[in-house]
């Protein structure tokens, strides 16, 4: 019996050994398909970084206006801000690859029914990535570079940094667009188990105050900007108790259907 026991335990940590490699493997496989289509993309971007960094410019260009510009004292930014800011475009275009490269790893130990949630929730995650982007775009940089402008004094020359300008606008943007997947968040937690939408739903006043904490940290110093981060990310945290509570109701109608993760 003891000579039985100790040769199944070497065959149990093969199998153990084994099961981690190919997850290793098959993780170093994502990693790379991920960073491939960045570079991908990036790649096709690069003739044109500077046309796209002028277009990303256009809202602090236009509250500079005529007269004024941007500068830098630093002749390497000359060159290299363009291709930063452009490989940064690269990785938002690329992720709805990254997303799908995870969802591919992620998927094949979840069961049929939590599937069935875990794609519409991945593609929702996508396009509140990107209205997230494109709100910090059209709606906040002109009114925040407008409002910035107009309070500088009359003898003080405003000419931003072009460096720091592509830092900033690169900041702001992956925040807006992590803020805006609140609703994404708020389900995946519930559906965890972690907790319940009733009380997500009494949690609101601190979620209200802490919303305002996180424009005031993560955004420029102004009221507008926190108060446009503030609003959307409070509303949305509504969407997603919603949505929690339909998707709540939907996974719990499928339980009893017989289900397991594939091998």
């Amino acid at each position: 019996m003891a000579n039985e026991e100790t040769a199944e335990k070497p065959v149990e940590q093969d199998l153990s050994e084994g099961t981690l490699m190919s997850h290793l493997v098959e993780l170093r496989n994502r990693l790379l398909k991920m960073l491939a289509a960045i570079v991908g993309v990036f790649i096709v971007l690069f003739p044109f970084a500077h046309k796209i960094y002028s277009t990303i410019a256009a809202p602090l260009n236009a509250a500079l206006g005529e007269d004024e510009t941007m500068i830098t004292t630093n002749l390497i930014a000359i060159v290299l801000t363009p291709y930063k800011l452009t490989f940064f475009v690269a990785v938002a275009l690329a992720m709805p690859i990254v997303l799908y490269q995870l969802w591919a790893f992620v998927a094949p130990g979840l069961y049929k029914n939590e599937k069935r949630f875990a794609f519409p929730l991945l593609g929702s995650s996508v396009l509140l990535f990107y209205a997230g982007v494109a709100f910090a775009y059209f709606v906040l940089f002109p009114l925040a570079f407008n409002f910035l402008v107009a309070f500088a004094p009359d003898d003080v020359a405003v000419m931003p940094d072009m460096s720091v300008f592509a830092s900033f606008v690169v900041m702001v943007s992956f925040v807006f667009g992590l803020a805006f997947e609140v609703p994404v968040a708020t389900v995946l937690v519930v559906w965890a188990g972690l907790t319940t939408p009733d009380k997500l739903a009494k949690a609101r006043p601190y979620v209200f105050l802490m919303a305002f904490v996180l424009g005031m940290f993560l955004t420029p110093p102004d009221v507008i900007s926190q108060t446009l981060l503030a609003i959307p990310v409070y509303l949305l945290y509504e969407i997603g108790l919603y949505m929690s509570r339909i998707f709540g109701r939907r996974r719990t109608s499928n339980e009893e259907e017989p289900a397991g993760p594939e091998s």
